[in-house]
């Protein structure tokens, strides 16, 4: 069993330890670029331990961003990414780019683009009809892919994490319930896989091995009639085969139909309500607990069907979900995954790691409450604690 403070090899990487800070939206680029506030967010988790912080969420194309400040991948963007990238690595640590498509989740109305998706369909998040990809779009966006891991390895980034889960763009061609196709992108496994295979195969080719590249892979979707592990185990398998990724992060649920699935705990629908003009708010206030359904949250949640994936796979695999403490971490590793993921914890606590590091006793302080979650349209920050 590795010990989780040991240095550990991530494709052309050496991390200082298995501890990653997971993608999470910071809500701190309001020009789409990055600030200084940006900077100092991942600074301080640099600092506190973690071996690398991914930032979340870096979009290929305007129209891929879920709302307008949200950063996308251009020249423009290259002088303060590296000057973040400098920042993580004075503390010590490498730093990741999470680069993607939003599809069905991106905010049609705020980017001022069409929202795309495996297939057309209404969405309930802006009430707008999502299009469905052309071929050219398909094209277009993996060309896209390339591009932005380029842009993060000139930046001074150390990986790219491909993001494929939670039924973003790549996501709803995984899924039965969002891709209805009946052209070589729809219908068996192997078809509405071939995006995710083939965004990682440019990335790949572009970048070589100057950095780590991963993906984030939804193991199920949470929904009636979506991506189940089974399937999802399959599309594992191709990725393995083909050999492009370093690792996998497994994760689970939808941002566009069942986003609590990820995020157990408790679901604060009162102040999601509360972060939204009329009669929006209302209307959450009225009906969002259909929406936003609430999970038990207990340690190393999705560690069992991640457990499926180990058994299945050689490649190296990220374990995200409730590791919170010495413990989890511990149980990650006997289960013989490679990495664990740190989310909501660090955003409570951005020094964590280096307590527990100090005292395997640690207990994190985060009481799941999800509160923070309304948060990422203003500022995302932990509203438990001062910042």
């Amino acid at each position: 069993m590795p010990e989780i403070f040991e240095p550990a090899k991530l494709g052309p990487l050496t991390l200082r330890n298995r501890i990653i800070k997971a993608a999470t939206f910071e809500g701190r680029t309001p020009d789409a670029l990055v600030s200084d506030d940006l900077i100092e967010f991942h600074r301080a988790v640099a600092a506190g331990g973690a071996a690398m912080t991914t930032v979340a969420y870096c979009a290929v194309a305007p129209e891929g961003r879920t709302e307008r400040r949200q950063i996308y991948m251009r020249p423009e963007a290259a002088p303060g990414l590296a000057k973040l990238a400098e920042a993580v690595h004075a503390e010590g640590a490498a730093i990741s780019a999470q680069i993607g498509h939003a599809g069905p989740v991106a905010d049609a109305r705020s980017n001022g683009a069409p929202a795309l998706a495996a297939s057309r369909r209404l969405s309930p998040l802006t009430g707008r009809f999502i299009q469905q990809a052309t071929e050219d779009d398909i094209a277009r966006i993996t060309a896209a892919h390339a591009d932005a891991a380029e842009l993060a390895a000139d930046s001074g980034f150390d990986a790219v994490e491909l993001h494929f889960g939670h039924n973003y763009l790549v996501s709803s061609f995984l899924s039965p319930k969002l891709n209805k196709r009946r052209d070589g992108w729809g219908g068996s496994v192997a078809n509405r896989a071939k995006i995710a295979r083939r965004i990682a195969e440019a990335v790949r080719t572009r970048v070589g091995d100057r950095i780590a590249v991963t993906a984030k892979l939804n193991m199920e979707d949470g929904v009636r009639g979506g991506l189940t592990i089974d399937d999802s185990l399959q599309v594992a398998r191709l990725l393995e085969s083909d050999g492009h990724l370093d690792a996998l992060q497994l994760t689970a649920g939808s941002s566009l139909l069942n986003p609590m699935y990820l995020f157990r705990g408790e679901a604060p629908v009162k102040e999601f309500a509360d972060a939204f003009p009329q009669p929006l708010r209302t209307g959450l206030r009225l009906f969002g607990r259909f929406f936003l359904h609430s999970y038990p949250y207990q340690p190393g949640y999705l560690q069992e069907s991640a457990k499926l994936f180990r058994r299945e796979l050689s490649m190296p695999l990220i374990l995200l979900g409730g590791i919170t403490d010495y413990a989890a971490m511990s149980r990650a590793m006997d289960d013989g995954f490679d990495f664990v993921a740190m989310g909501r914890a660090l955003l409570m606590e951005p020094d964590l790691v280096k307590r527990i590091e100090q005292d395997k006793s640690t207990v994190s302080q985060c009481i799941h409450c999800n509160r923070c979650m309304p948060t990422i349209y203003r500022r995302t920050r932990c509203v438990l604690v001062e910042s």
